[in-house]
């Protein structure tokens, strides 16, 4: 069964916590969406952890703000 994964995210841009669902149908896809605060793009890439739970990288596309895990 696909079940989604709920994780909360900062948002790389403006800092803030947002909660997203995760698709084990985009395993190890890369993906854009807008953060829902400052409406800036995130990059999302989707990845099974070692304890095979769904985890998320976000970044943005200005280099500075570097990315996180989670």
């Amino acid at each position: 069964m696909n079940q989604l994964t709920e994780k909360t995210i900062a948002c790389p841009y403006c800092g803030e916590h947002i909660d997203v669902l995760l698709d084990p149908a985009d395993l190890n896809q890369q993906y854009i969406e807008d953060c829902q605060v400052c409406c800036k793009p995130i990059n999302f890439l989707v990845f099974e952890n070692s304890d095979e739970e769904l985890s998320v990288t976000v970044s943005s596309d200005d280099e500075s703000c570097g990315f996180s895990n989670y």
